[in-house]
């Protein structure tokens, strides 16, 4: 069992308040969750306004699959959001 973890940061540059933020955060959230099986969570920076961290996590049987699909919403960020992307970071621990 392999569990995959894609991290990433992004940067709201226009945001002026927290709710904007969130707004931005959960459309990124539910676009995800509809799209893949995958979970998704704000792990850092919840108190500012601009930035975030945002991780999504799978769970598989093989590496490849887990890779596969959280490749699949790494493209899906690059193409919805990139003007907003600063870093990502996959990782994979073999359970």
């Amino acid at each position: 069992m392999v569990l995959g973890v894609l991290k990433v940061e992004l940067f709201f540059p226009e945001n002026n308040s927290l709710k904007e933020k969130r707004q931005y955060v959960r459309s990124i959230k539910d676009k995800v969750r509809s799209s893949f099986n995958v979970s998704v969570a704000e792990v850092e920076y919840q108190e500012l306004w601009q930035r975030t961290s945002i991780a999504f996590a799978c769970v598989a049987s093989e590496r490849s699959i887990a890779e596969d699909t959280l490749s699949r919403v790494k493209k899906l960020l690059e193409r919805h959001y990139p003007e907003f992307l600063l870093d990502l970071k996959l990782d994979f621990i073999r359970l």
